[in-house]
């Protein structure tokens, strides 16, 4: 696999080249090779993509309260974000993945995906230290940041569903998690959300209440 072509996607060299390797093996495939998986880099860079992204908010938007910036923060650091990153970059050419998750397509999965960006920062931080991964970081979400800083006072999707459905009186809207994926330090949540019974979207998410909340965007994209 010719990892100098990822290497340009993200526009980063790396010194050791072994780290970037290691933060694109998935779990299924370090179980069949016997070999480490990214899930070690996953972690720290969870962690370094934080700290970035607060800082970069905290400095460029004195304004937002305490409050703000935290929501602001949240709609960025998440899966969807992620993912687009790793859709641009073409990271799913690049994977490490079992011959079961090769065939069946998981290397487009969004949570395998973005798990794989957050790997490949703390692979960056690594290699280089905190400014390089911070560079990667803002280049590829302040563009998100700003969108989010325009929007922080705007309603979330479940609440802007709730009114949509409610338009003409009262009806019964549930969420429940329909599927739990992974580890319990790395799970992925399903969700379903249903307006008297019917079920009008699925979505995933980190957390359950990402997994409602993509959800609830999914019903919205599919009334309009």
């Amino acid at each position: 696999m010719d990892l100098e072509l990822l290497e340009q996607n993200i526009g980063y060299k790396f010194k050791n080249k072994s780290l970037l390797k290691q933060a694109l093996i998935h779990k299924s495939y370090a179980y069949e090779n016997k070999v480490e998986s990214n899930e070690k880099l996953e972690f720290l860079g969870d962690s370094i993509l934080e700290f970035v992204s607060s800082k970069y908010i905290y400095k460029n938007y004195p304004n937002l309260k305490e409050g703000e910036m935290t929501k602001v923060r949240a709609t960025v650091v998440c899966e969807e974000s992620l993912y687009k990153i790793a859709k641009l970059h073409n990271f799913s050419d690049f994977l490490y993945l079992g011959k079961s998750q090769l065939h069946t397509g998981e290397n487009k999965r969004p949570a395998i995906l973005a798990d794989s960006v957050e790997a490949v920062i703390a692979a960056i931080y690594l290699d280089s230290g905190i400014q390089q991964a911070s560079k990667f970081i803002v280049n590829n979400l302040k563009k998100e940041i700003e969108y989010a800083t325009k929007h922080v006072g705007i309603k979330d999707y479940k609440t802007v569903l709730q009114e949509k459905l409610q338009e003409h009186g009262d009806v019964k809207i549930e969420y429940e998690i329909t599927k739990e994926i992974g580890p319990d330090h790395n799970k992925v949540f399903e969700a379903q959300v249903k307006c008297n019974g019917k079920v009008l979207a699925k979505g995933e998410g980190r957390s359950k209440k990402d997994a409602h909340m993509h959800a609830a965007k999914k019903a919205l994209e599919n009334i309009k």
